[in-house]
């Protein structure tokens, strides 16, 4: 999606003909965005994708509605809802809306089955775990602290080098997950003022055509349905493909942030734009340089917005009690802020070394039954001074 991609064997010019050495066809498919109107990519199959032998329901729930929570501040260790699972099925859903679900999983062992996200695309933080993404478009390395991004539609399998400790915080979107535009000019390059630039960004590298008859197993989600189908032929039998659409990742330790002279906001900080929902990541930076600056964040009352939190790593100087995997939420109509004494502790500070994940929706998110499981029940006593 950020930029044009060529890889494998294509023909000349889009549909036309493409003939295998012994005269068959190659089987063109059209990946096609926006009722054709956004991007694309061509993929060129030795068999047709089509072919399957079977269609059947297939049962996965991943967390119920928590109907009578409040509105007010929240903090969740996610580990707390842990289950047995796979890339997909370990998947535990915290925080929903129509434009966005977030999830926290433990993957625990590998699969064979193919995953699809027919209606959805998705930022897979990889927050502990190594290994590789397979998909149509070829593999993609997976490193720690990964952004994998999968446009809906993609049909992968997401493998680890071990399963020893494979945790991933997801985030699911109903819209499609976009560069900022103003990190981008007209032409589409990254800005020379941006975050992050194309260097930063790795792309699949296409494998050896896998042109296999048999019994593929493919999961596909659609909202919050999920169905098996059994394909007939290898879906990764790709000869070669073109276009914008495509599996991608970035790693959280290759943003450069900003630094200002007095706390800039949240949205300096952003990373990924969707519809009514934004992903921004918080890295180790120096801290303003105001000779009166207070480097904690302000109080505030996200009255246009939900806040939610991921904590990855680090020193997390606006509150204590956090680890990594725990969360935040910060519901809209509800001030929050650090905790008592750590605004006066950052003054004088100079830099700050924590990772984080930041989510914030313009529509209220609900909550499932996991939050119950592992929330603190004093979070919102937390701002009380001692008596």
């Amino acid at each position: 999606m950020p930029f044009y991609v060529k890889q494998g064997k294509i023909p000349a010019k889009r549909h036309i003909t493409f003939e295998k050495e012994n005269g068959e066809l190659y089987r063109e498919e059209l990946f096609s965005t926006h009722g054709f109107s956004n991007i694309y990519s061509n993929k060129y199959h030795h068999n047709m994708p089509c072919k399957a032998r079977s269609v059947s329901p297939y049962h996965m729930e991943h967390g119920f509605s928590w109907e009578d929570s409040l509105v007010q501040n929240y903090k969740l260790d996610s580990k707390l809802t842990d289950r047995e699972g796979n890339f997909f099925s370990a998947r535990n859903k915290i925080f929903f809306n129509s434009d966005v679900s977030l999830y926290t999983a433990k993957v625990s062992e590998d699969t064979e089955e193919f995953y699809r996200n027919a209606y959805c695309d998705e930022v897979v933080f990889v927050h502990e775990g190594e290994g590789v993404l397979y998909s149509e478009y070829g593999a993609l390395e997976v490193k720690r602290w990964d952004y994998l991004v999968i446009p809906r539609g993609t049909t992968y399998q997401l493998k680890f080098n071990s399963y020893n400790n494979v945790r991933l915080f997801v985030i699911e979107s109903a819209s499609m997950v976009e560069i900022p535009k103003h990190f981008r000019n007209e032409y589409g390059q990254l800005l020379e003022s941006a975050p992050y630039c194309e260097r930063d960004i790795r792309t699949p590298e296409l494998q050896d055509a896998v042109v296999e008859q048999g019994d593929f197993a493919l999961i596909s989600k659609f909202g919050d349905k999920y169905q098996h189908t059994s394909l007939v032929w290898h879906p990764f039998d790709l000869a070669g493909w073109d276009g914008f659409v495509y599996p991608w990742s970035f790693n959280i330790t290759e943003y450069a942030p900003k630094v200002g002279k007095i706390h800039l906001p949240p949205s300096d900080h952003i990373v990924f734009t969707a519809h009514n929902f934004v992903v921004c990541n918080f890295v180790p930076r120096l801290y303003d340089f105001h000779p009166q600056s207070i480097p904690a964040p302000y109080f505030h009352n996200n009255i246009d917005s939900d806040e939610v939190l991921y904590y990855v790593d680090g020193d997390f100087m606006s509150r204590t009690g956090i680890g990594p995997g725990y969360m935040t939420l910060h519901q809209k109509g509800v001030p929050h802020g650090p905790q008592p004494g750590k605004t006066e502790a950052s003054i004088g500070k100079t830099e700050t070394h924590e990772y984080a994940v930041m989510v914030d929706t313009f529509a209220p998110l609900k909550l499932t039954e996991h939050v119950q499981q592992c929330m603190s029940e004093d979070y919102n006593r937390s701002w009380l001074e001692e008596e």
